[in-house]
């Protein structure tokens, strides 16, 4: 799949601006705080129907304005599609073919996206829950019921947890509701758990194989997925046995979780292990093996998605390059070339770039202002 057109209006610093890409590799040149990213990102909104940068909308508008919207005309095996995303202080609508999604989970899935910014360097060695909102955010596009699950889940869990604080504060005392919502949430819990694993598995395949290129074969790659619940009890791990294992913790902890006044198990706590040559590289390894495993789990995503859904995700590249050396410039680029549609931000092309990307788009932003095409002199250095 690829992006064809995209017409913003009022979005961050841009009043309005249409524009049409290539279906390889599309570059965005300009200095710091001249709109790149926030371009890249009115693409990853429309995808998502949500910031990678905030969880308040407002600031998505144009300054003193009250509403934006984002359009975009994707080109997939279906053929076209026209994508919408209107932005007001009344909350936000999403419309394919003109016609608005009655949920924003519906239309979620329909153009995928893949996000490498250099915060997602620090994926291996950030916090757990930077790697549960990682898993949540790409397997959410590939699996709508996944996504499902997800919301019924935190939205149990928020019960739950309200429930717990009253009974923390003695303003109820009935333990049969605290039941009946550990069990939503074990239900729940279980459903997004296996299909984490399930998931996990695939794209450990892909990155271990990503890995070994990028190292020259001197590094294997494993992603282990660490639970609340003890995984290793059981060799062939089911739904109904997961479910059974949050409950049984759910009652063994009842009395600390109504003391502490919230939910103490679940795939909410759970997180994701980096191995590689069997040591846990958020521990052991060094800053250069932490961003190769980054970037290689990141890589394969691209595959995963191709696998999972037969189309190839939009490759959203924010400012990447600058923060990777030669070898893993070079990996980067050639994992991609001619396979995915690339957006790029920059503030110059370095030489590596130059050399390997072939025949790119290039767009100039300057204080929200978008000019192109580039001058043939520009092209040819």
């Amino acid at each position: 799949m690829y992006l064809e057109e995209l017409s913003i209006n009022n979005f961050r610093n841009y009043s309005e601006a249409k524009l049409t890409f290539s279906p390889a590799t599309n570059i965005l040149i300009g200095k710091n705080a001249q709109g790149k990213t926030n371009l890249l990102e009115a693409i990853y909104v429309l995808a998502m129907t949500r910031s990678h940068r905030t969880n308040n909308d407002h600031e998505l508008l144009r300054f003193k304005t009250n509403s934006a919207t984002i359009r975009g005309t994707l080109i997939n095996q279906l053929g076209k599609t026209k994508l919408g995303i209107d932005l007001s202080n009344k909350g936000k609508k999403a419309r394919v073919n003109q016609l608005e999604q009655a949920k924003l989970s519906q239309y979620i899935g329909k153009m995928n996206v893949i996000l490498f910014a250099p915060e997602d360097l620090s994926l291996v060695k950030g916090s757990p829950a930077v790697r549960r909102r990682f898993i949540d955010m790409e397997f959410g596009q590939i699996d709508a019921n996944y996504l499902y699950n997800l919301s019924q889940y935190k939205a149990v869990l928020k019960q739950r947890n309200r429930y717990l604080k009253q009974l923390q504060q003695k303003k109820v005392t009935d333990l049969l509701l605290l039941d009946v919502f550990s069990d939503q949430l074990a239900a729940f819990g279980a459903e997004i758990i296996i299909r984490r694993l399930g998931f996990l598995t695939k794209l450990g395949k892909f990155a271990a194989k990503l890995q070994l290129q990028i190292t020259n074969q001197q590094e294997s790659l494993k992603l282990r997925y660490d639970s609340t619940i003890n995984l290793e009890d059981q060799k062939m791990i089911k739904t109904d046995w997961i479910y059974k294992k949050l409950k049984e913790q759910y009652r063994q902890q009842q009395k600390k979780e109504i003391f502490q006044g919230t939910t103490l198990s679940g795939p909410h706590r759970d997180d994701l292990a980096f191995l590689i040559n069997e040591k846990n590289v958020q521990l052991y390894g060094s800053q250069g093996q932490q961003r190769t495993a980054a970037l290689s789990v990141k890589l394969a995503e691209v595959d995963l998605m191709h696998q999972e859904t037969g189309e190839y995700p939009i490759l959203l590249l924010d400012d990447v390059l600058s923060e990777l050396d030669g070898a893993r410039q070079t990996s980067l680029i050639k994992s991609i070339q001619n396979r995915v549609q690339t957006f790029l931000t920059t503030p110059s092309l370095n030489d590596v770039a130059r050399q390997l990307i072939k025949d790119p788009k290039v767009f100039i932003i300057n204080q929200g202002k978008i000019s192109e095409p580039v001058p043939k002199e520009e092209n040819k250095e």
